[in-house]
């Protein structure tokens, strides 16, 4: 009887972005070792982000609150974890979840990083240790860093890759019903990364006087609610897509468009890794670190950042973001999607 394949369980406990950004060493991960049955373990919200890659084996979705921990909804999902006997895990954030999760999933050979802080013997729940190579310019290269532990080299693209449902498309297409659409998502989970609600409405007139079909999308919040009020202030004919709840369709809408356009946030990695060309606009944030990569993306950088690191709002005279006009992310849109 042939030996049973080897089995891998790939953990990524941080955010959004930081989720779609590890595709590429996932996929350094599966060309290096093609037999193995590769598992990803993600908080059950970013699940949706990788049911449909093919070429991993399984996905697990944990109940997360974030800032605690119940072991009453958590201890169901480890035990069917332990009983798939992994011979090797591989934490990407390495935070205190994760490595918790690390330890408890049973793994012989558990790969983390070597980094200071967390809860008193965080180190301790791995076995496997890569120093943190804070050198690396991009942080997909990072991440695949990680694999060297393992002899895997880095990946031959750092381009992410996720896939939306197919079952969705007509409801999608039902919500953005417009063929080639550019989508301008507005909002971040920092107002200092957001572009002024007048550039997108300056740049909004510039698009639809040249013949493209603009709509807007924001996320959930009464902050992101009042800046689509404020956009529809400055341009009330503006289309705005109807708040989307569910990730699953929202991947399937973003898929259905031509171009994708917003500051450094989530969803603009979502576009990437769905195909789409995107236009980045980068201030407080490196887009040697965070933009997208290849060459259907374009990165519009703004003027030097000279807010605090920790703080989530601009705290300048000036936004740096400001330094972004309006003609520049046009001028960026007629590059890669020229109107025919």
């Amino acid at each position: 009887m042939s030996p049973r394949p080897e089995k891998i369980l790939a953990l990524q406990f941080k955010y959004f972005g930081d989720a779609v950004l590890m595709t590429p060493a996932l996929r350094a991960l599966r060309e290096h070792f093609p037999q193995v049955k590769l598992h990803l373990l993600v908080p059950a919200e970013m699940a949706p982000l990788f049911q449909h890659l093919s070429w991993l084996d399984r996905v697990w979705a944990m109940p997360r609150r974030r800032g605690s921990a119940s072991l009453r909804e958590t201890w169901p999902l480890i035990r069917a974890l332990r009983r798939e006997h992994f011979d090797r895990s591989v934490d990407f954030a390495s935070n205190d979840r994760g490595a918790i999760l690390s330890l408890l999933s049973g793994a012989r050979r558990r790969l983390g990083w070597a980094q200071p802080g967390g809860f008193f013997g965080r180190k301790w729940c791995y076995n496997e240790h890569v120093s943190t190579d804070t050198e690396l310019p991009h942080e997909s290269a990072r991440l695949a860093k990680l694999l060297a532990a393992w002899q895997i080299p880095m990946p031959a693209s750092l381009e992410s890759e996720i896939r939306s449902d197919p079952a969705l498309v007509e409801p999608a297409r039902k919500m953005l019903p417009e063929k080639g659409a550019v989508i301008c998502h507005i909002a971040s989970s920092q107002p200092k990364k957001e572009w002024p609600v007048a550039s997108w409405a300056e740049f909004y007139r510039l698009a639809t006087a040249a013949g493209y079909q603009v709509v807007f999308t924001t996320a959930r919040g009464e902050r992101e609610a009042a800046l689509m009020t404020e956009l529809r202030k400055n341009t009330p004919e503006a289309k705005i897509l109807p708040e989307i709840s569910e990730l699953p369709l929202f991947l399937t809408v973003l898929s259905q468009g031509a171009v994708f356009i917003s500051g450094d946030t989530g969803p603009l990695h979502f576009a990437a890794g769905l195909g789409l060309p995107t236009i980045s606009l980068f201030g407080p944030s490196s887009p040697m670190r965070w933009a997208p990569v290849g060459v259907r993306h374009k990165v519009l950088a703004g003027g030097a950042c000279h807010c605090d690191g920790h703080s989530a709002v601009c705290q300048a005279p000036r936004h740096c973001l400001a330094e972004i006009s309006p003609q520049q992310v046009f001028a960026a849109l007629q590059h890669l999607f020229p109107v025919r």
